[in-house]
């Protein structure tokens, strides 16, 4: 009877460590860091990344840099970690798809939770959306 009741638990256990691994296999939530930051991932002011800014021609244009790697801390002047992919600041589309403000400054350091499947798989878009102005 203890063989057999031994068998049963271990049965149970294994079952439960696979569903489990299953469950945490599927998750679809994940945190997002988000700075204001130059073409080479250093951190700008995060007025900078405030669609209602406008530029005049021939000035670099900012970026909003997102990754899982990126927690709050990062000051002006610093790299981002390697790993992060950038969209431009103005690109409304984008931000929307993160949760973010379609407009406005997004601040330094801003954390999003479950933007799994939201983003746009490695886009880097080097060129400003905004016309006119």
């Amino acid at each position: 009877m203890s063989s057999r009741s031994v068998s049963l638990t271990s049965t149970f256990l294994l079952l439960a460590a696979g569903g489990a691994a299953a469950c945490d296999r599927g998750s679809e939530t994940q945190q997002q860091g988000f700075y204001c930051a130059d073409a080479n991932g250093v951190v700008v002011d995060e007025d900078n990344c405030d669609d209602n800014r406008h530029y005049g021609a021939g000035a670099i244009l900012p970026f909003i840099w997102y990754s899982s790697l990126y927690r709050p801390g990062y000051a002006v002047g610093q790299r981002l970690p390697t790993g992060g992919q950038r969209f431009a600041y103005n690109d409304r589309a984008a931000r929307q798809k993160f949760g973010l403000p379609a407009t406005g400054k997004i601040g330094n350091g801003t954390i999003k939770t479950s933007v799994i499947g939201k983003g746009g798989g490695g886009a880097k878009n080097s060129g400003s959306k905004k016309s006119g102005g």
